[in-house]
């Protein structure tokens, strides 16, 4: 039985993406690289230290990663408190809660520095819900490679043949099919550029998943 649901976060609780892409498009374009759409799909559930990384291997970069990282954390938390629409996904509040309620241990594994699931944690209160906080920024790999989720299961109260991964991207459903971890694909509006196909099961809307039915899994 299943007692501990792992959330991936950017495209399964919120959708920071397109602050993300504002953010990332704009130190390209003072960078003067000229990164495609396909290419920076491909950096999905990537860490912000393995984008770089990926990038100095593709383009002439001279800057150290370090100032990279900082300069695009900048803008995107510029970006973050101006935006006024950010939002929940539809349906993920209410899935947290009813798993809460009935005793299910929460823990996100996100690909995003600590500052950043802090920010969206507190601007929408959920830190009450999740026992533990896992950042990729912890780990020399992104996703694909299972390290977080490995990590994450290993702060669960059940073995990980007990816990379930929720996930947007085609790397973070690689990775927790890697960690040998069953996986939801969650086929958002958002997501259209991904490959969920490795999931054990796709739903596209949090609206069929509950605490009932995800006990039997």
């Amino acid at each position: 039985m299943v007692q501990t649901v792992i959330f991936d976060m950017d495209g399964v609780i919120v959708d920071t993406e397109p602050v993300h892409h504002y953010a990332y498009f704009q130190q390209f374009s003072e960078l003067n690289i000229d990164v495609s759409e396909e290419i920076y799909a491909s950096f999905t559930g990537f860490s912000t230290r393995n984008t770089f990384q990926k990038l100095k291997e593709l383009f002439p970069l001279d800057n150290e990663v370090e100032d990279l990282i900082q300069r695009k954390r900048t803008i995107f938390n510029d970006a973050f408190d101006n935006k006024k629409d950010l939002t929940l996904l539809d349906g993920v509040e209410k899935l947290i809660k009813d798993l809460h309620s009935n005793g299910m241990q929460l823990i996100v594994a996100s690909s995003a520095s600590k500052v950043t699931i802090d920010r969206v944690f507190t601007r929408f209160n959920l830190h009450q819900y999740f026992t533990h906080i896992v950042s990729g920024e912890d780990f020399p790999n992104s996703k694909p490679h299972p390290a977080i989720f490995e990590f994450a299961a290993g702060l669960s109260v059940a073995p990980k043949e007990n816990c379930i991964v929720i996930e947007d991207s085609t790397n973070g459903v690689v990775a927790a099919k890697a960690a040998g971890i069953f996986c939801v694909g969650y086929n958002s509006e958002h997501s259209k550029m991904q490959d969920l196909s490795k999931a054990d099961i796709i739903i596209n809307h949090f609206d069929e998943l509950s605490f009932e039915k995800i006990i039997r899994y």
